[in-house]
């Protein structure tokens, strides 16, 4: 039970640093994920060792895939569009 305990106080930290986060937000939402599950599949004893384990994989799975870049639709002046990153 006070592993539970200890997930509920972990939580809002690692929330609150995710947010200051200015990399590749794929590390973040991947290590929250592999602790997670990490923490579900191993046994009562195990769990924060299951949780680290899960998070570093989770992190570096994550950390592989490139952000999300967000494309804008350009006008020319003649009406033809075209996408492009946005700035």
């Amino acid at each position: 039970m006070s592993f539970v305990r200890n997930l509920v106080c972990a939580v809002p930290l690692v929330a609150l640093l995710a947010a200051c986060q200015t990399g590749n937000p794929n590390t973040t939402t991947g290590a929250l994920t592999g602790a997670a599950i990490g923490a579900m599949v191993t046994s009562d004893g195990d769990k924060l060792k299951g949780a680290a384990a899960g998070a570093a994989l989770g992190a570096l799975a994550g950390s592989t895939i490139p952000p999300e870049r967000k494309q804008c639709i350009y006008t020319y002046p003649d009406g033809r569009q075209y996408r492009a990153d946005c700035p």
